[in-house]
């Protein structure tokens, strides 16, 4: 038993860098190669919301640089999903948020918000996937300190805002196929694709 505890505490320790404690950090995610790597990748540029909604007050920088994102302006439908390129979870659902993406983007947007301290990793994985959703980057893991949301340490997650900037659904990730985000989608934003 005391040599699985090592062992898992090894694990853990490895994996500490990818993700930082909750805070500001020193991490560039936009530097000319970052923005470089970003339009190789076809990561679209990040879009200010123009509401008032639910989320937090919270301004993340897009991930590769473009324009900082005020999380409270964001408006809907939107699904978001925090992620990391280490993830082997996120790994697995990013295609199929694509997927959904490339078919009802223009009904339900995408908006990924990447939490590690290695943005060249995320873009590289995103552009591998052929992900091309606007991509924030909270390196610090400031969207968990926000008290009015449910953001648990597990990965990937889900937060869904409707058309009023209204948080309708927050849930930990790991769907595999665009038909089960199109089910997301409808279940909690009441739409039909």
């Amino acid at each position: 038993m005391a040599a699985a505890v090592v062992v898992a505490a090894l694990l853990l320790a490895g994996c500490s860098d990818a993700i930082s404690a909750p805070g500001a950090t020193n991490v560039e995610v936009d530097t000319p190669a970052l923005r470089e790597m970003k339009v190789e990748a076809g990561i679209e540029d990040c879009r200010p919301g123009s509401g008032a909604g639910e989320l937090p007050d919270l301004t993340l920088p897009c991930l590769g640089g473009g324009p900082d994102v005020a999380l409270d302006s964001l408006d809907g439908p939107l699904i978001i999903n925090l992620w990391f390129s280490g993830c082997g979870p996120c790994r697995d659902e990013m295609p199929a948020l694509q997927s959904f993406y490339a078919a009802y983007g223009d009904q339900v947007g995408v908006l990924g918000i990447d939490v590690e301290n290695y943005p060249e990793a995320a873009i590289s994985f995103a552009g591998m996937v052929g992900a091309t959703y606007p991509q924030l980057a909270d390196p610090g893991g400031e969207i968990f300190d926000q008290p009015d949301l449910r953001v648990g340490q597990g990965f990937p997650q889900f937060i869904v805002i409707d058309a009023d900037g209204r948080v309708v659904h927050q849930a930990a990730g790991g769907l595999d196929t665009e038909a089960e985000v199109v089910a997301m989608a409808e279940e909690h934003l009441g739409v039909t694709l």
